[in-house]
């Protein structure tokens, strides 16, 4: 963050740096102006409301696990569904604060910025499209409900990995094993 940043950035920077120091609860819109070095009433002019600024500051997870969905690479289709999914838990892990945010919909929803159609939704179409190509030529309308499946099963090993619950109840867990498991069962074709 500088002083040259523009200052609305400068506060989605400092929401960004404190929401892993102290989480979504205690960021509150006096601390981060003073963590962005202006006064108190600045975040007024771009954030009408502190969850306008959350929304903001999510909006930058979104934008960061976007980049690093993208970047997943694999020989098949399955195996970059595989690596998604590990990025995504990667994600998750190193960044358990900003994950919990990106998902808390009952705070961020009409905060601003139109997280669903920016971001939820095109990740979630990015992540159906990778199940599709699984799936080949032809693919059905089973494929939303593949996608759907293993995204959902994929999001609960993210979450009880990243909050370390896994190890309270099965501690040594393989997680790659796991999720390979997880991507081989909703991959499956449909027994007819």
């Amino acid at each position: 963050m500088t002083d040259a940043e523009p200052l609305r950035e400068r506060l989605v920077t400092a929401g960004v740096a404190m929401l892993e120091e102290v989480g979504a609860a205690e960021l509150g819109l006096r601390a981060i102006a003073r963590e962005a070095g202006v006064s108190h009433g600045a975040p007024r002019r771009h954030f009408p409301t502190h969850n306008a600024l959350l929304a903001a500051v999510a909006a930058r997870g979104y934008a960061d696990l976007r980049t690093e969905i993208d970047a997943v690479g694999g020989d098949t289709p399955e195996e970059r569904v595989r690596r998604t999914c590990l990025a995504y838990i990667r994600f998750a892990t190193a960044r358990p604060e900003m994950f919990t945010l990106m998902f808390r919909h009952d705070l961020l929803e009409g905060a601003g910025g139109n997280l669903r159609v920016t971001w939820s939704l095109p990740l979630f179409a990015h992540w159906r499209q990778l199940v599709a190509d699984c799936a080949g030529p032809g693919a059905d309308e089973r494929t939303g409900e593949q996608a759907l499946g293993l995204w959902t099963q994929l999001h609960g090993i993210a979450v009880v990995v990243a909050n370390r619950s896994i190890e309270a109840i099965a501690p040594g867990t393989d997680i790659e094993a796991l999720v390979g498991r997880a991507v081989a069962r909703h991959l499956a074709p449909d027994p007819d």
